[in-house]
C-alpha cells in the first residue's frame, strides 16, 4: 500500500526545529509511517545535521517520484531558499528567521493544495519573529486557517492517555470568557468526536469542562455554565453524542487520564494546556481540527535556550509524525479504493 506523503516544516531556523527534524528522520530512517518531505532551507538543515551529529544526506524532493520511505540512506527536502538565514545565530529572535518559518509553512500548504501531500507536520515557530516579519498571526493554527481559507478551527492537544480540544487558545483570558458560547462549544465537541473516531474510538465519550471553579457550583461561583455550557451539552446529546458536563475543571482531566472519558473540551488555553503538559509533555501532539488537510505539531516551543546544542528531544516530533500518519491513513485515495473493492 502506498504510504501517505507528509510535509514536515523545519520551524524557526534559530530554534530547535531543524535539529529535532534531523534527529527524528535519523530515528525513522528504516521505519517511517509515511513518506516524509522536509520543508526548509538546505543550508539550515545541513547546519542542524552537523549540530546533531546526524548522517542526513538530503536529496531534492520530486513529486513524481515513487512515495517510498525508509531504508534509503537519505531524506527528501523541499528547499525553500531564504538568502542569509543560515548565518543567523541560534537562540535569538530574528526577523529573517520569522520570514523563513512562515515561508516553510506556506510552501508545505501549497504542495498539499496541489494534491501532493495529505498533511503537514510542523516544528515550532517563534510567534514574535513571525509577526515582526509582517505576518500578524497568533500562531500556526491561525496561519494555517488563513492559508487554507478555513473557519471554525480548533486546537487539540493529544497524548496517549489524554486528548483535549480547546474552545479558545491564543487570546486574553477576558476574551476567552467571551468566547464561551454554545455554538462554539458544539463546534469544538463535534470536531473532537470526529478526530477520536479517526483515531479508532468508535463511540467517543466526551467531557465538557466548566468555566468557573467547581463548574459554577450551581450558580454560586458564576452562571456561565447554565447560560452557555449546559445548552451546548444538551444540543450535543440531542445529536446522539455521548457527552458529560459541565464537569468541574479541577478534576475532569485527571478523570479523562484515568480512562473515564475519551476526550475533554476545555474552555480556554491554559485550562487544557496545563493539564496536558503536566501529564504528557514529552509525548504531546498539537492537532489542528477543522482544516481540509491533516496538521499536527510538536507540543513545545523553539527552546532558544538550547538551540544549536543538539540536545533538543525529538520525542514530540516523532509523536506528531505518528499521529499525522494515523489521521490521514483512513482518508488516502488508495485506501478508499481498497475499501470499495472489497
Amino acid at each position: 500500500m502506498v504510504r501517505p506523503t507528509l510535509f514536515v516544516t523545519a520551524g524557526d531556523p534559530a530554534g530547535v526545529g531543524p535539529e529535532v527534524v534531523c534527529k527524528a528522520l535519523q530515528r525513522l530512517r528504516d521505519q517511517a509511517p509515511a513518506r516524509l518531505v522536509t520543508v526548509g532551507t538546505r543550508a539550515v538543515m545541513e547546519r542542524a545535521a552537523r549540530w546533531t551529529a546526524t548522517t542526513i544526506d538530503w536529496r531534492d524532493y520530486d513529486p513524481a517520484a515513487d512515495p517510498v520511505c525508509g531504508g534509503m540512506g537519505d531524506a527528501e527536502l523541499l528547499d525553500v531558499p531564504v538568502p542569509g538565514v543560515e548565518s543567523r545565530p541560534p537562540g535569538q529572535l530574528d526577523v529573517l528567521c520569522g520570514e523563513a518559518a512562515y515561508r516553510y509553512i506556506e510552501a508545505a500548504v501549497d504542495r498539499c493544495r496541489r494534491g501532493e501531500g495529505a498533511g503537514v507536520v510542523t516544528a515550532p515557530i517563534n510567534k514574535a519573529a513571525v509577526n515582526a516579519a509582517g505576518y500578524p498571526f497568533a500562531g500556526h493554527t491561525e496561519i494555517l486557517a488563513h492559508l487554507l481559507g478555513a473557519q471554525g478551527v480548533a486546537m487539540l492537544l493529544a497524548t496517549p492517555r489524554l486528548r483535549v480540544a480547546h474552545v479558545s487558545t491564543h487570546c486574553s483570558l477576558a476574551t476567552a470568557i467571551e468566547r464561551v458560547r454554545p455554538e462554539r462549544i458544539v463546534r469544538v465537541a463535534r470536531l473532537l468526536a470526529e478526530a477520536l473516531r479517526r483515531l479508532g474510538v468508535d463511540e467517543p465519550h466526551i467531557a465538557v469542562a466548566g468555566l468557573n471553579p467547581h463548574a459554577g457550583e450551581g450558580g454560586l461561583f458564576g452562571v456561565d455554565e447554565q447560560q452557555f455550557i449546559v445548552p451546548a451539552v444538551e444540543a450535543l446529546r440531542a445529536e446522539g453524542l455521548a457527552v458529560s458536563g459541565p464537569e468541574p475543571p479541577d478534576t475532569v482531566f485527571r478523570r479523562a487520564y484515568g480512562g473515564q472519558f475519551d476526550g475533554v473540551v476545555a474552555m480556554y488555553h491554559d485550562q487544557g494546556h496545563i493539564a496536558v503538559k503536566m501529564l504528557g509533555f514529552s509525548e504531546g501532539v498539537n492537532v489542528t481540527l477543522g482544516l481540509p488537510i491533516v496538521r499536527t505539531s510538536v507540543d513545545h516551543g523553539t527552546a532558544f535556550d538550547i538551540a544549536g546544542s543538539g540536545r533538543a528531544d525529538e520525542g514530540s516530533l516523532l509523536a506528531a509524525i505518528d499521529m499525522a500518519a494515523r489521521l490521514v491513513r483512513p482518508h488516502t485515495g488508495q485506501e478508499r479504493s481498497s475499501e470499495e473493492s472489497r
